[in-house]
């Protein structure tokens, strides 16, 4: 089937947006997080890590609102490891718990649907 515009999609086709914790984040040392086997990876010469990616840690609330402006239903995005449970002791980073939260939140606002992932190239 061939969609010439928008309007040819279902009603409850799920426009969204997805992203990954690594890609997007930024923050890599800040809060409690920890490096996971993605940030220790050595990059090829020429080629930028994701220390500071488009820093949608700090900047999550602008960027779900341009989502929102965009009309997109769904956000798709991953949780860090190593943000929730930065070490080997199990113990939960409660401002890592907290961050994820406010983006659920913020993602509520704008009735936008959160899709979790746990995993997306950041095993800590």
């Amino acid at each position: 089937m061939i969609y010439n515009k928008l309007l040819d999609f279902p009603e409850n086709f799920l426009w969204g947006a997805s992203t990954s914790a690594y890609q997007v984040e930024g923050a890599w040392n800040e809060e409690g997080k920890t490096s996971s086997i993605i940030d220790i990876y050595e990059h090829p010469e020429g080629y930028e890590d994701f220390t500071i990616a488009s820093d949608h840690y700090h900047r999550f609330r602008e960027d779900i609102a341009l989502f929102a402006k965009m009309g997109l239903k769904a956000y798709r995005f991953s949780i860090a490891w190593s943000r929730i449970i930065p070490n080997d002791d199990q113990k939960v980073n409660r401002l890592g718990v907290e961050h994820y939260r406010d983006v659920i939140e913020e993602c509520k606002k704008y009735n936008i649907e959160h899709i979790v992932t746990m995993y997306h190239f950041d095993l800590p």
